[in-house]
C-alpha cells in the first residue's frame, strides 16, 4: 500500500487543485509501479507559511518582500 505525503505551503490552493494532486499522483503510481489505486493513500499537508522556511526565513517573509 503506498502512502504519499505532499506538503504545501497553506496559501490558497483550490479544492480543486488538491484534488487533481491526489489524482495525478495516484495515476503516477499506477503507471510506474502498477500499484493498486484502491490501495494508493495521498495526505496532503497545508502548512501556514510562518512555519515553512526558505533560505533562512519564512515564506511569510518572502512573500511580504516580494509584494
Amino acid at each position: 500500500m503506498p502512502f504519499v505525503n505532499i506538503k504545501i505551503t497553506k496559501d490558497g490552493a483550490t479544492a480543486e487543485q488538491k484534488a487533481r494532486l491526489i489524482k495525478g499522483v495516484t495515476d503516477l503510481l499506477v503507471d510506474v509501479l502498477q500499484k493498486n489505486p484502491a490501495t494508493t493513500v495521498v495526505v496532503i499537508d497545508e502548512v501556514e507559511t510562518d512555519n515553512w522556511g526558505i533560505g533562512g526565513e519564512s515564506v511569510t517573509s518572502r512573500l511580504a518582500r516580494q509584494g
